[in-house]
């Protein structure tokens, strides 16, 4: 889970891929860098990130068998969400009990 700000937005065969401003950690199972690639497949349902947002993301990190592909991909079980200040306090005080 993490506050980030798009970047910029391409499309790449039957996904999109952000560049994303990772601005705050709020818990994390793997590390992440100021700047990520954030994956999501055309089968997600989710809404298109606006360059320029701000999102309060969950997504995971994938690795294929071959360990060829290490990449962060928002699916169908994650949620992007825009990010305000009340949504931060609330993750904050979440991950403490988590």
């Amino acid at each position: 889970v993490f506050h980030g700000r798009i970047l910029a937005r391409r499309l790449v065969g039957r996904e999109t891929r952000y560049e994303v401003q990772v601005e705050a950690r709020y818990r994390q199972r793997f590390p992440l860098v100021s700047r990520e690639y954030l994956w999501v497949p055309s089968t997600c349902g989710c809404p298109a990130l606006r360059e320029g947002g701000e999102y309060l993301l969950m997504a995971r990190r994938h690795v294929n068998h071959e360990h060829t592909l290490n990449r962060i991909l928002l699916q169908d079980g994650g949620y992007a969400r825009p990010w305000t200040p009340r949504e931060a306090r609330l993750v904050r005080e979440a991950a403490r009990h988590c």
